[in-house]
């Protein structure tokens, strides 16, 4: 019994060193609510480990106790049975000899002396055996009232902990429910954020909407019906006079339309005197090979190149009061006489090029197209208003109506409608020492003229 209670005590002892509170795994510093817990733990385990020291010191006591006991009670069996032996003895030689009566009586008068004596050992001993029990018994009072002080001591120091650790959890709640507080309220000002934000978009939206006509362009393959003329998006204009970036931009998107489909792709001159003979040919090839057809539409005045490029179209419209006009192809020279005499030569070759094309479309001779001309006008400017022009075949039709469905974007939203009329790049209009306006044109290329209407010397 008593090493097992050893060996338990052993164990206990070994407890609380695995009864200790670990680091925390990812190496941060413990909280104080583990901390406390660390030392609520220590307390526990050197409260344990006292409760099983006075345990194994009170058996200790008690085997001593037992063992003294059971040492008194054999001395008592052994001091019994001596006294048998001895009474034996007496009667033995009370019986075998009462020669020696008085002697065995002062013998065993000094028997009983001795007996009382060893009597009163056994009694002095019980009595210092019971005052050590008391002791050992007081002991083990005092030892339970340490252990429930400690206990007292350990309770209260739960108490606190629990208290503390309600404080903190309390301190946790408020923050907690301070955050959600926080939260709610920056999700109330988002929510009024994504209101304001929608109703921007929504407003601006609808300022988008207002920009646009919303309605899709009409594409006809035969657009011309009844007078009215249907223009749709697949339009060009051609404004202002005719030289190489206006060409590019006109023969630049007659390709991009031909990629697209092959609805009818128009043309529109608001106002035109014409320009260089090499760009409007270009203009002219790029209108001839278009697999689209190229329908040019003439609202105001269209001459010189202008009005070749009107004239040869595939087909061309125009409003009543438009003004075609038509005369021969003027240059400036510069050079010695051989020069000069070569580069009239390009003229006239020119001339032929550009003007022989519409006198045969007219039906008569590039002579009799020349001669025309100055019957009309002192100085070759043969001009007509569409309406008179269709019989010379200038123009193909007169167009009551043209609707332009291909303008769906506000002309005042800043972004300039697709086709509006406009004057490309390159041209600025200045005021000469005279305080006359005019638009100095660009240097023509190589072997090109310009074939333009400049009666006032607006272009120069």
């Amino acid at each position: 019994m008593r090493h097992l209670i050893t060996a338990l005590a052993l164990v206990l002892f070994a407890a609380p060193a695995f009864a200790q509170t670990k680091p925390a795994d990812n190496g941060k510093p413990p909280t104080k609510t583990q901390q406390l817990n660390e030392e609520r733990d220590e307390l526990k385990a050197q409260y344990e480990l006292l409760m099983q020291k006075q345990k194994n010191k009170i058996a200790d006591m008690e085997a001593e106790f037992n063992r003294l006991s059971a040492e008194n009670k054999l001395e008592a069996e052994r001091q019994t049975a001596a006294l048998r032996a001895l009474k034996d003895e007496i009667e033995k030689l009370y019986t075998g000899n009462k020669l020696s009566d008085e002697k065995l009586k002062a013998d065993t008068a000094l028997m009983n002396v001795e007996l009382q004596r060893l009597t009163l050992e056994n009694k002095l001993s019980a009595e210092a055996s019971k005052k050590e029990l008391e002791a050992i018994t007081a002991s083990i009072l005092k030892i339970k009232a340490e252990n429930e002080l400690l206990s007292e001591q350990q309770k209260k120091l739960i108490l606190a902990d629990s208290a503390e650790k309600m404080a903190i959890d309390l301190e946790i709640k408020k923050m907690d429910l301070k955050e959600r507080q926080l939260k709610f309220e920056k999700l109330t000002l988002d929510s009024r954020m994504d209101k304001l934000n929608s109703d921007l978009v929504l407003r601006s939206k609808k300022e988008e909407w207002k920009k646009e006509s919303n309605t899709e362009p009409v594409y006809e393959n035969q657009p011309f019906k009844k007078g009215v003329l249907t223009v749709s998006d697949r339009r060009i204009p051609l404004n202002g006079p005719v030289y190489s970036k206006s060409a590019d931009y006109i023969t630049d998107r007659i390709h991009y339309f031909n990629n697209i489909s092959t609805a009818p792709i128009f043309l529109v001159i608001d106002s035109s005197p014409g320009g260089s003979v090499m760009s409007g040919y270009r203009i002219l090839k790029a209108m001839e090979s278009s697999k689209a057809p190229v329908y040019v539409v003439v609202k105001s005045y269209a001459a010189s190149m202008a009005a070749g490029i009107t004239t040869l179209a595939r087909k061309s419209f125009a409003y009543p009061n438009a003004i075609i006009l038509h005369h021969q192809m003027s240059t400036m020279n510069w050079g010695n006489m051989t020069q000069m005499k070569e580069q009239y030569e390009k003229a006239k070759e020119w001339e032929r090029r550009v003007l022989e094309p519409v006198a045969k479309k007219m039906g008569i001779s590039i002579e009799a197209f020349r001669k025309r001309m100055y019957e009309s006008s002192s100085d070759g400017d043969w001009e007509e208003f569409a309406d008179k022009a269709v019989a010379l075949k200038w123009v193909d039709h007169i167009v009551d109506r043209i609707e332009e469905t291909g303008f769906v974007k506000n002309p005042d939203s800043g972004q300039p409608a697709p086709g509006s009329r406009m004057e490309f790049p390159g041209l600025e209009e200045k005021t000469d020492d005279t305080g006359r306006r005019y638009v100095s044109l660009p240097r023509l290329e190589p072997f090109d003229f310009y074939f333009i209407h400049n009666p006032d010397k607006y272009y120069r």
